[in-house]
């Protein structure tokens, strides 16, 4: 069971909304302050409803351990500042990818550039053929003649 606070002294338990009180035999009776979210193990039950076995905990707690029973609202501030700080980002995000886009496309224009002077160069330039002695002046490689006769001892 777990209640939130109410007004001074006063709790309110979250999901069937009783109003109760801590207990005066409560380590967090005479503690000086009040938590702002209790669980409790017992409802003791005389002219006011009273919370025994009373541990203080955080609100963020309860959500994230019982999702199913609670969930913590954002306050109008923290949502602006959450919706500024994705702005942010999201702009920041975008001037990255613009910059990366750029980046490529001067790539993509060397690589092409590199590309036509290589075929232009080579195209343009003669080969270098090898010389060599008894040898006509072919383009293609000789192929290998065979002896025709016996092969063997």
């Amino acid at each position: 069971n777990s209640s939130k606070i109410k007004g001074i002294g006063e709790y309110i338990n979250m999901l069937s909304g009783i109003p109760s009180a801590l207990h005066p035999s409560s380590a967090l009776f005479g503690l000086g302050y009040t938590p702002d979210y209790v669980c409790y193990h017992e409802l003791i039950s005389t002219t006011k409803e009273y919370m025994s076995c009373v541990t203080a905990v955080e609100g963020e707690w309860l959500a994230e351990l019982g999702p199913m029973f609670f969930s913590v609202k954002e306050s109008y501030e923290s949502a602006l500042k959450r919706r500024q700080q994705e702005r942010e980002d999201k702009a920041r995000m975008d001037t990255e990818m613009q910059k990366k886009e750029e980046e490529e496309e001067v790539r993509r224009e060397l690589e092409k550039k590199a590309l036509e002077k290589r075929s232009s160069s080579a195209s343009s330039s003669r080969r270098s053929a090898v010389a060599t002695p008894g040898r006509a002046a072919s383009r293609s490689t000789p192929k290998f003649m065979r002896k025709k006769g016996r092969i063997g001892f």
